[in-house]
């Protein structure tokens, strides 16, 4: 496949100011990366704390983005168990040292030496892009598009959170029903769990969806539920919800803060 010598792509230059489409050169996969032609990148609310500066060390200049479904078109010469014509979906862990205490006991996903896609690395913002290929998920033709993008990192921290939630809950409630919440609120209900959907207060439009997706409840985030929870998730970026799920979970529950991103958590008794 012959490849073109400069590429689009929106750059982050400065924190707080808007993207800029640029031309930019195509990037050169190392020995152990995989160029890839984005197919599809999804815009995840951590992308807007990357831009805001809620997040404060971005690389930069900077490609913002990491729901990346692709086409695999070149591959480092250590790469193996990919090959060109491959799809695959790259997530917001895009490295790892492999060597430090957290790596050495399977808690990749605090090793010391990390980086990131679309904040550390550049991202899919762009028609190419370039991966570690041991962090890029193979996937099957049929869901190389973009309804599959949210996987890589909504679906990702959402499958996430509800197996640390526990196996044993029954009643769960979800702080902040966007991506992340609606598709773990299918795989709760597949499960046969009952799902209280908490979301920001009056945003009538967004309880009735979760409704709809069958939750058993739904309300604002200041509302008690009308039961006691065995496990709570806050993907709302919101400090001020831990307190408030303390005190809406049973006692031995467990309240599990699902985002990159959160404010202060105030003061509590």
């Amino acid at each position: 496949m012959e490849l073109p010598e400069n590429i689009r792509a929106m750059v982050l230059e400065k924190q707080g100011q808007p993207l800029i489409l640029k031309k930019v050169p195509v990037p050169v996969p190392t020995e152990r990366q995989v160029l890839v032609k984005v197919l599809a990148c999804g815009v995840c609310r951590t992308d807007l704390h990357v831009l805001d500066g809620e997040l404060t060390e971005p690389k930069l200049p900077l490609i913002p983005g990491h729901e990346i479904i692709g086409k695999v078109v070149r591959k480092g010469a250590e790469v193996s168990g990919l090959q060109e014509g491959d799809f695959v979906g790259i997530p917001w862990l895009g490295y790892t040292c492999g060597t430090c205490k957290y790596c050495l006991r399977n808690q990749e996903n605090l090793c010391e030496n990390a980086k990131f896609t679309g904040y550390t690395l550049d991202g899919g913002y762009a028609e190419y892009t370039v991966a570690d290929a041991r962090y890029c998920f193979p996937i099957e033709a049929a869901f190389a598009n973009a309804s599959s993008a949210p996987w890589l990192c909504a679906g990702l921290i959402g499958y996430r959170s509800f197996k640390m939630a526990g196996e044993l809950t029954k009643n769960l409630g979800i702080y902040g029903f966007g991506a992340a919440a609606h598709i773990v609120i299918q795989l709760a209900l597949y499960r046969k769990k009952n799902v209280f959907a908490f979301t920001r207060d009056g945003d009538i439009a967004t309880q009735k969806f979760a409704l709809n997706l069958g939750a058993t409840w739904a309300g604002n985030s200041t509302d008690t539920p009308p039961q006691l929870l065995d496990a709570a998730i806050i993907f709302a970026p919101v400090g001020s919800l831990v307190p408030k799920a303390l005190k809406d979970i049973d006692k031995g529950g467990t309240v599990v803060c699902g985002g990159i991103h959160m404010s202060d958590i105030p003061g509590f008794p």
